[in-house]
């Protein structure tokens, strides 16, 4: 059985930082791509990061890049979400997924999905 477990997130005040932790398991790592999904308030779930299997090609959403990345360590299963400079417009429920072929910023489906996790970022 496939889960995926989200941890890290909390509420945060502008400007501040929170890393996202996605433990993967019943399932073999390395087959997979990873990415990071967020839904906030009244809006449709949209693409935030994602790394390939190998970790060798990211992408990322316009409205995070240069203060989130993402990253995996193989040994531990998991996949994280560092979030730097964080705005109110942050504030979301933050999933990780997993899909065997590219996430790519026009993702929308993938193969799992984890329960999420909530960030709140008070201005």
């Amino acid at each position: 059985q496939v889960q995926l477990v989200e941890s890290g997130g909390g509420l945060v005040q502008a400007g501040g930082s929170l890393r996202l932790s996605c433990a993967a398991s019943g399932l073999t790592f390395s087959r997979y791509n990873m990415g990071w999904f967020r839904q906030g308030p009244g809006k449709e779930r949209q693409f935030v990061a994602s790394l390939s299997r190998s970790g060798g090609t990211t992408y990322y959403a316009d409205s995070v890049k240069g203060r989130f990345t993402i990253s995996r360590d193989g040994a531990k299963n998991t996949v994280y979400l560092q979030m730097n400079s964080l705005k109110p417009e942050d504030t979301a429920v933050y999933y990780c997924a997993v899909r065997v072929i590219t996430i790519t910023i026009l993702t929308m489906e993938c193969d799992y999905w984890g329960q999420g996790t909530q960030v709140t970022v008070s201005s």
